[in-house]
């Protein structure tokens, strides 16, 4: 190019010193490449005049005189935030030397600002002579207003310089406060060119906040190393509210950006130094985790999601993870060496309920009584990571609570962490249900409240010869005793009103027949058939006042080892059997109160284990009422096979799940969770039609109408909208009990009631075989028409109806063989559409 030149310029004659310059000249070409998506930056011309010149020495210096000072090349350091301290502000830098000869030792001086620059050098060299220095301004005024540290100049004697040159090494961080960057246009503009407004897409600093438009962000952002941060802030600790979007791309980057360029600045923000959770800002159980603990934490096989600088709690025995003062929010990996020991205080429960040295919340004491966990008397417990649990000082290990189904509807109403999925060493999910257990056809039981549906699952186990479980029967135990101190609480309120009723009709008599008369020494003393002695009047009173106020189940288990003793006493005193043998009275006793307090001394006992019949009577399943399942298959039986004319698989197995209408929520918005039920079996009490409940508004509702209101929004949920319904209508021997008495009338719904006489052969079969009157057996059909009439005019589809009677296992049987034979023409109904529908393509691809 120099040879070229030289032909095409002018030839003149070269001074001495041209000629001792190698002059090279570059030109700039014109581009004729693909276009490209991206601004070309500009190039600042350099303004030669204004460069900063030192002052030549005059000549009257000698250099021999004085010593020069050697300025150090400037070396670029990582600033890096904290809270508003400055480590190392002097650190050891290896630094490159320069010698200069003829030049003598003096000391040092360091500069750490441009504004002390000038006063250190006229302290340090001082009648050596003098030193201008001009201050440099930054020509580019675009950048927003950060706080710029400037770097460090020192200035070294040349004594102290090394001949030996050495490399740079690594500088350790020196972290400051970064202030918020600061917009000098109006709301909404770009930080640097100050335009457009606040609908403009912007890209945000994570360090700074500063907020660059779509023509700035390459500029102020340059390559990104660390993220979406600006040039200066690089090095500096993120803005914590932004922790939750590191590695989330925006809009404005992939338009700027290549798609890989894009994936390494996300991966540079998530995962470099910089950017990382500091150790010292996450406090589990009250002390600051180290850089190993917050790596053993993160690294667990299920860390905590989203962690974030607070103070945690952290349950090594349960994995229970959650925010100090509030309940558990998430179930960990357990036994995690990191923070301190728990505190009884962490979650600030309220319950007096200990679980691992920990005093448990409202919702986590919801939970053990869900599972069946007894927690009267406050008691403290241990609790493992796979849900065992003991009470302390006890060696009886009991659970685990989280394989009840219950459990996962309760956290799902409740926002209540359940445990993470768990893998075994053959690397297959434990939770996971296998394919057996999805193709399994379930069937959903459901009802108003005391319909019958407890009763007649614990009959179905009964019946299929399913035993009960350990914990089951634990439970169901402390369920009767408790609903015996109840009977027993009523049965002593009763007696109460007939003593007054005695002393009453006594005092009435003494009135009539004058004060001068004998009278009965009774009255006198105020004591009647029914009074009790001292000993038992007390107790009477005490259980009497527990029922009343609603604390009945508090005083369990404890009740059971303290007040046994006057059970037996309390049954063979006399006054109590006088008032148990007009048990009839008293509406508010159960029928089945009879078979428990006929028993009452063995029951109350602590050796008390309940048999099948007991668990059958008794009113529930779980202290909980939730949610139950059990699986079971039908033996097969001759005249089953001579019914239905088709042979079915005895070894085929059914899932009967039965739910209390308490888990269904609000308007039934819990029973989403049941789309892959086959069935649904919805049970009606057939005596509701003249009782009341009060709803949940605390309105007194008649129970059938309760009823009907439940049936209506069940058949009309979506998640139903294709299901099979089989109608239960329970309780039929207590309807042809009560239906001579008691009108059917007396419901609103059934006020033209008239007999209809059913034609359906396997109906009449039922009902013939359990010799039912005609008066009930009308009223049953009766029933039946009005809900299949409700159901088809609401689902235009066909209801099929049984009825059931659930302390006889063979009606119960019947029902849920009846329920297969629905299933069955389903399935078989569903074959022949196939059918049909793979005839008419088959006939339509021959036509083609």
């Amino acid at each position: 190019m120099a040879a070229l030149l030289r032909k095409i310029l002018p030839v003149e004659k070269s001074s001495p010193i041209d000629d001792d310059i190698n002059v090279e000249y570059s030109f700039a070409i014109e581009y004729h490449g693909p276009p490209i998506t991206f601004d070309i930056p500009k190039l600042v011309p350099v303004d030669v005049d204004g460069l900063p010149t030192a002052a030549e020495v005059s000549s009257s210096f000698s250099l021999n005189d004085i010593s020069l000072p050697v300025i150090q090349p400037i070396v670029k350091t990582n600033l890096v935030n904290q809270k508003g301290k400055k480590i190392g502000s002097e650190p050891s830098l290896a630094r490159k030397s320069i010698v200069r000869a003829g030049l003598s030792k003096e000391l040092s001086i360091k500069v750490d600002s441009l504004d002390s620059l000038s006063k250190r050098i006229d302290d340090g060299i001082s009648g050596r002579g003098s030193c201008e220095i001009q201050e440099v301004s930054d020509f580019n005024n675009e950048t927003p207003c950060h706080v710029r540290k400037p770097s460090v100049v020192t200035f070294v004697e040349p004594e102290s310089c090394s001949t030996e040159v050495s490399e740079y090494s690594e500088i350790k961080s020196v972290t400051y406060d970064v202030q918020p960057a600061v917009r000098n246009g109006k709301k909404g503009t770009c930080y640097r060119c100050l335009k457009g407004n606040r609908f403009t897409k912007k890209e945000v600093c994570i360090v700074c906040n500063a907020k660059y438009c779509y023509k700035c962000v390459l500029r102020m952002m340059g390559s990104m190393p660390e993220g979406r941060k600006c040039v200066t802030c690089i090095g500096g600790k993120i803005d914590e509210s932004k922790r939750g979007s590191l590695g989330r791309t925006s809009r404005l980057l992939k338009q700027l950006l290549s798609e890989f360029e894009v994936k390494r600045v996300m991966r540079s923000e998530k995962t470099c130094e910089a950017n990382q959770l500091p150790p010292e800002l996450v406090i589990v159980n009250g002390e600051p985790l180290c850089q190993d603990e917050l790596q053993v934490l993160q690294m667990c096989l299920n860390p905590p999601e989203k962690l974030k600088p607070g103070y945690y709690w952290y349950d090594k025995l349960s994995g229970f993870w959650g925010k100090e003062g509030h309940g558990p929010c998430q179930i960990i990996t357990a036994q995690l060496n990191v923070g301190g020991h728990i505190k009884a205080n962490a979650s600030n429960g309220d319950t007096n309920i200990i679980i691992n040295n920990r005093i448990i919340t409202k919702k986590e004491l919801w939970l053990l009584q869900l599972a069946g966990v007894h927690c009267e008397g406050n008691p403290s417990f241990w609790l493992s990571a796979d849900g065992s649990y003991q009470e302390e000082g006890q060696n009886n290990i009991k659970g685990p609570i989280w394989n009840k189904m219950g459990i996962k509807i309760f956290c799902a109403l409740l926002s209540f962490p359940v445990p993470p999925n768990t893998v075994n060493p053959a690397g297959e999910d434990v939770n996971q249900p296998t394919l057996e257990q999805q193709l399994l056809p379930k069937i959903l039981l459901v009802g108003y409240q005391k319909s019958g549906t407890s009763t007649i699952y614990k009959q179905a186990k009964i019946l299929y010869n399913i035993p009960f479980t350990e914990n089951e029967r634990q439970s169901i135990k402390l369920i009767i005793q408790r609903n015996l101190y109840g009977y027993l609480a009523i049965l002593l309120e009763g007696r109460e009103r007939f003593e007054e009723e005695i002393l009453l009709e006594n005092r009435k008599k003494q009135t009539a027949d004058g004060s001068g008369s004998s009278g009965s020494m009774s009255q006198v003393d105020g004591k009647t058939k029914y009074s009790l002695s001292p000993r038992l009047k007390a107790f009477s009173d005490w259980l009497v006042q527990v029922m009343v106020s609603g604390n009945l189940e508090v005083i369990f288990p404890a009740a059971t080892r303290e007040y046994a003793p006057f059970i037996g006493e309390l049954w063979n005193d006399v006054a109590f059997q006088a008032t148990y043998n007009r048990r009839h009275e008293l509406e508010m006793l159960p029928r089945i109160a009879t078979y428990f307090l006929e028993r009452a001394v063995e029951i109350s006992r602590m050796d008390y284990e309940p048999s099948d019949m007991d668990i059958l009577y008794a009113e529930g399943i779980t202290s909980s009422n939730g949610l139950s399942c059990t699986e079971f298959s039908f033996p097969s039986i001759e005249r089953e096979v001579s019914i239905d004319g088709y042979q079915h698989d005895p070894s085929s197995s059914y899932q009967l799940i039965r739910l209390h209408p308490s888990s269904l929520g609000e308007n039934c918005k819990w029973v989403e969770m049941f789309e892959d039920v086959d069935i649904v079996l919805f049970c009606v009490s057939l005596t509701d039609y003249d009782e009341f409940s009060l709803d949940s508004n605390g309105v007194l509702t008649n129970k059938m109408m309760a009823s009907k209101q439940l049936f209506e929004t069940v058949i009309t949920h979506p998640t139903f909208e294709k299901k099979n319904f089989l109608l239960i209508l329970n309780k039929a021997d207590l309807l042809e009990e009560k239906i001579e008495q008691v009108p059917l009338t007396r419901c609103e719904w059934f006020n033209d009631f008239n007999p209809v006489i059913s034609h359906n052969y396997y109906n009449n079969y039922s009902n013939n075989r359990n010799n039912h009157t005609s008066l009930s057996f009308s009223a049953f059909h009766y029933i039946a028409v009005k809900f299949k009439r409700l159901f088809n005019s609401l689902t235009d589809r066909k209801l099929f109806v049984s009825m059931v009677t659930g302390l006889e296992p063979d009606s119960v049987d019947e029902a849920l063989r009846y329920c297969r034979h629905i299933l069955k023409w389903n399935e078989t109904e569903n074959s022949l559409v196939n059918n049909e529908l793979s005839s008419t393509d088959i006939e339509a691809s021959s036509t083609s």
